[in-house]
């Protein structure tokens, strides 16, 4: 099986994540595709396959070779994010030609190279795309299949290769997705998440993440007595974000520069409630973001009275930068990887986050590999056949390379 012909089997079960929920997974139809895999794995060869209580899929694959070579790890993740539906996937290969994609006729939507000029390098490749209804799931079913794909050429090819381990991860769209790993069972010396983008980008920096939920307490009264009673907490919630740097927002950054992301909001006179992530590469810039949101508040209750705003904030997921350059080494493998098979590794900073984050921080260091996909989150989600195949070859080669590279 090809490794699209995988991912387009993967991509028609529905995995999406739910923030809302306090079950482990926090949606059970992300066990279906965990079972499926779980099976599939079996059906490789590795015999331990299993899914845990917490919905990880787990396997290895024992060496077969006496070389010492060190235990690498395979990780991607299952679920799906909640910003387009999951349900009814109409994926589609398309033989792209240039130009803009017609996605849909019916509704008349558009991929549109104004939109997405990197179209436009897609030129002659095979781009799977949707019916511009829903996400498509390459993020992070594209690794999924890739490794897949790599496990079954290792295993018909004979490949020599050390112990190889394999997890894929429920509710990594909602930040939990290493919550309850288990790192020590799980055995690796070191591990890549397969969970990036665009052919060739190699990532072992992401951002410091915070989130921000603000609550504001109102007074009501009728408008037409208000003066000097009313205290409008939709109002006042505007005004806080007023109050945030108007340029530090997602849609005016990129590179490392920062940002602040106000992800949902709801008000009324009485009661209204912002929700923000906060994101930075630089530690101390990240503080200095976290703090304007303190600022605002001590302002705003100076202003209006203390109680009017209560502020939450927590810490999800630090830089893994710091626990990766100990271990360079795992960085130059995956370069050497890439380039044996074809492709131009390009270092670039994740503007998000990966299990392979806090799992850094957990003992496992753990940099992230491309998927060829982009547009991730969305509705003109997609991904290139041929991508999708060169990166389950360098998989292959990066497992096949650590025999000569040997155990560090």
């Amino acid at each position: 099986m090809k490794t699209y012909e995988r991912f387009l089997k993967y991509v028609a079960v529905p995995t999406m994540s739910d923030g809302a929920s306090s079950t482990v997974p926090s949606s059970a139809k992300q066990l279906v595709l965990a079972n499926i895999l779980k099976d599939e794995l079996l059906a490789l060869g590795l015999t331990d396959a299993h899914v845990d209580e917490c919905g990880y899929v787990y396997a290895t694959l024992p060496a077969n070779t006496q070389t010492p070579v060190n235990t690498i790890g395979l990780i991607a993740h299952m679920d799906t994010s909640s910003e387009a539906s999951d349900t009814d996937i109409k994926a589609t290969v398309v033989a792209y030609e240039g130009g803009d994609i017609l996605l849909n006729e019916e509704k008349q939507i558009y991929m549109t190279c104004e939109d997405y000029p990197y179209l436009e390098h897609y030129k002659g490749q095979h781009l799977i795309v949707t019916d511009g209804t829903t996400l498509l799931g390459a993020d992070d079913k594209a690794g999924v299949a890739e490794i897949m794909s790599a496990l079954q050429k290792i295993i018909d090819g004979g490949i020599p290769h050390g112990k190889i381990c394999i997890a894929f991860t429920p509710d990594e769209e909602i930040g939990r997705g290493a919550n309850h790993f288990d790192v020590e069972g799980f055995g690796a010396d070191y591990a890549y998440t397969v969970d990036g983008g665009a052919l060739g980008e190699l990532e072992f920096e992401n951002f410091n993440a915070a989130g921000a939920h603000v609550t504001i307490h109102g007074r009501s009264i009728h408008p037409g007595s208000a003066k000097g009673k009313m205290k409008n907490a939709a109002s006042i919630a505007c005004e806080f974000n007023a109050m945030l740097p108007a340029d530090e927002v997602p849609e005016m950054t990129e590179g490392y520069e920062g940002f602040h992301h106000l992800s949902g909001m709801t008000g009324a006179t009485e009661l209204a409630r912002l929700d923000y992530i906060i994101r930075d590469h630089d530690k101390a810039k990240f503080e200095e973001k976290k703090q304007q949101f303190i600022a605002a508040t001590d302002a705003l209750n100076a202003k209006w009275g203390n109680g009017t705003v209560e502020l939450s904030l927590h810490d999800s997921y630090y830089n893994m930068k710091e626990k990766i350059e100990p271990h360079m080494y795992i960085i130059h493998r995956a370069e050497r990887a890439m380039k044996d098979v074809g492709i131009t590794p390009k270092f670039v900073p994740i503007r998000g986050g990966t299990d392979g984050a806090r799992l850094s921080f957990m003992g496992l260091p753990c940099p992230n590999l491309c998927t060829g996909g982009e547009n991730f989150h969305s509705r003109f989600e997609f991904v290139s056949v041929e991508a999708m195949e060169k990166i389950s070859d360098m998989l292959v080669r990066l497992i096949e390379n650590s025999v000569t590279e040997g155990k560090r």
